[in-house]
């Protein structure tokens, strides 16, 4: 009896997690923990090279801002993951009957799956924003990494120099040209080296991580809508359950009222 009891206590602990809502959870703590670390690293180094190859200090104010957004960002979704995972745990298995047993009770878990699944949405539009300039500062970093490994550049051949000013309009306006150029072997050395092959891993990362997130993302809205039909659906399952009883406890009576008829027989 001991061991049974253990059995169906572990079974109704298994019925009562939300896997779907877990393994969203899991990717999304990890996407955004990999994000967040990568960005600030990326942008740390965007810093730096615009500053020592470049030779520009001014407009660059927002950048350490947008690490500062980074971290917050990092922790505003580590914390809706948790309490979605919350929500879902209440409108799983068995826990869902003991929960939503009012109509108060069915009525505030479908306003918060609804809310939940307003704000993933508008997440998952934000996200594939930050997708896609990922994966434009991957393709930037990664042609230019290519363009370090030509033999011009490394052997300075022909006077080799790597050219930016076809990206003038990104520059300041009273931009001089050869700011524009990175040339000479300490220059062109600590551009590729110390700039752009660190910034190709931090942008790689952070655009696999990025997509990550957006996977857990999807996940959430899945399991929000079907939370969001069971809660609803828990009416009707009480509906039943409340006429099932009516009619048991009515043939109970019908028997109890024949049973001195059948005693006389």
């Amino acid at each position: 009896m001991g061991s049974g009891g253990r059995k169906g206590e572990c079974t109704a602990c298994i019925t009562r997690v939300p896997y779907a809502t877990l393994i969203a959870l899991i990717l999304c703590w990890a996407g955004v923990g990999v994000f967040c670390g990568t960005m600030y690293r990326g942008v740390n180094l965007t810093l730096r090279m615009l500053q020592e190859v470049f030779k520009l200090d001014k407009g660059l104010q927002w950048l350490e801002p947008t690490q500062l957004a980074f971290v917050i960002l990092g922790a505003s979704m580590a914390a809706l993951a948790l309490m979605i995972l919350v929500s879902a745990i209440l409108a799983t298995g068995a826990t869902r009957t003991e929960v939503y047993q009012s109509s108060r009770g069915r009525a505030g878990g479908r306003i918060a799956c609804a809310c939940f699944i307003f704000i993933t949405y508008i997440l998952l539009m934000a996200w594939l924003l930050v997708l896609g300039c990922c994966i434009i500062m991957t393709t930037f970093t990664t042609l230019y990494w290519h363009v370090c490994g030509t033999d011009e550049v490394i052997h300075q051949r022909d006077g080799g120099f790597i050219d930016f000013y076809q990206f003038n309009f990104m520059f300041p306006k009273d931009t001089e040209k050869t700011f524009m150029e990175v040339k000479g072997k300490t220059e062109i050395h600590g551009f590729c080296k110390n700039f752009i092959e660190r910034a190709e891993i931090m942008f790689l990362l952070s655009t696999i991580s990025c997509f990550l997130v957006v996977i857990s993302l999807v996940h959430f809205l899945m399991a929000l809508s079907a939370n969001y039909a069971h809660i609803r659906g828990q009416n009707k399952f009480t509906e039943l359950q409340d006429m099932h009883t009516l009619d048991l406890a009515s043939e109970t009576m019908t028997l109890t009222e024949r049973d001195p008829v059948y005693m006389k027989g």
